[in-house]
């Protein structure tokens, strides 16, 4: 299969250096990152080791496959200028996935993009960049994929066997949506909090106050989705964020890495979005709007 990672971050590299086993892959991104990754190859460390050959471009314009499926990687706020940089390559018989945090992505893809040719990945694996062509896989985690429609199409079999033949042990889901709005949950409890405090996710659940606060944070949330429809279980959510930051105990979340390298964070497109819900909807929003504002404040 020939894929495109657009937006060769760490996860992307990531995926991009597992997914080259069995597969064409190209990446795009930074153009320190693109010439080790091009003189050196891509290294990635830590939970999984692996010297990944790909290959690597600074622009869409240099990739000179027609790829099967465009994977986007980019954070939130840059997936309509990905996907605009990408558009020569979206061909009637691509497909795009999102591998993103956010709640606000797919309507972004939907203006580009035609319903059922959108895949959805989300992902609770820790990956840390650590340096250009160097890539830290800090915590194991549960990958899901699916559609709009919820419906397993021949491509969807496809690209969930490319997945797990390649180490990514992923599964289907037929309601992509709300694993979604789970996964904004999460990182609304997590992301925000490791930033204000500056700590790694495992820290969390060490310091008693901090582990109270993300409980508090995590119900706020759930009780937010909720209003969608959701009845997702506040208990349970709480365990599955625990749950999280044990597998990813020793990963700095994406916030704070944006953080400390002084980019521009994605709380708009999770904690921000979950106060423009709740609004909506007259449910509490304090605990996410003092996030926002905290973490508006460090950068």
């Amino acid at each position: 299969m020939n894929i495109v990672v657009v937006g060769a971050g760490a996860i992307g590299s990531f995926f991009g250096a597992m997914l080259s086993k069995n597969n064409n892959v190209f990446l795009v991104g930074r153009k320190k990152h693109v010439d080790t990754i091009n003189k050196n190859g891509l290294r990635v460390d830590g939970k999984t080791k692996i010297n990944a050959r790909v290959e690597a471009f600074t622009s869409v314009n240099d990739v000179y496959i027609v790829p099967d499926v465009v994977i986007i990687a980019v954070k939130s706020y840059d997936t309509e200028n990905a996907l605009k940089s990408a558009e020569s390559l979206i061909r009637n018989n691509t497909f795009v996935m999102s591998l993103q945090n956010g709640l606000d992505n797919v309507e972004k893809i939907q203006k580009k993009v035609k319903n059922d040719r959108i895949y959805i990945c989300i992902t609770t694996h820790g990956v840390v960049f650590s340096k250009p062509g160097h890539i830290k896989h800090t915590g194991g985690g549960r990958t899901i994929m699916g559609c709009l429609n919820g419906k397993k199409t021949v491509f969807s079999t496809n690209i969930l066997n490319c997945l797990n033949e390649s180490g990514i042990k992923t599964s289907f889901s037929k309601n992509i949506e709300r694993e979604m709005w789970i996964k904004a949950i999460i990182n609304s409890s997590i992301n925000p909090v490791t930033s204000i405090f500056s700590c790694k996710n495992g820290y969390l659940l060490k310091n008693p106050i901090l582990e109270k606060t993300i409980e508090k944070i995590c119900t706020e949330s759930t009780n937010i989705a909720n209003t969608q429809g959701l009845k997702l279980s506040n208990s349970e959510m709480i365990k599955k964020t625990k749950q999280v930051i044990n597998e990813t105990s020793e990963n700095q979340s994406s916030m704070l890495q944006s953080i400390m390298n002084n980019k521009k964070t994605e709380i708009d497109s999770i904690n921000e979005k979950l106060i423009d819900v709740g609004r909506k909807h007259c449910v509490d929003t304090s605990l996410n709007e003092l996030l926002v504002y905290c973490v508006k404040k460090t950068w």
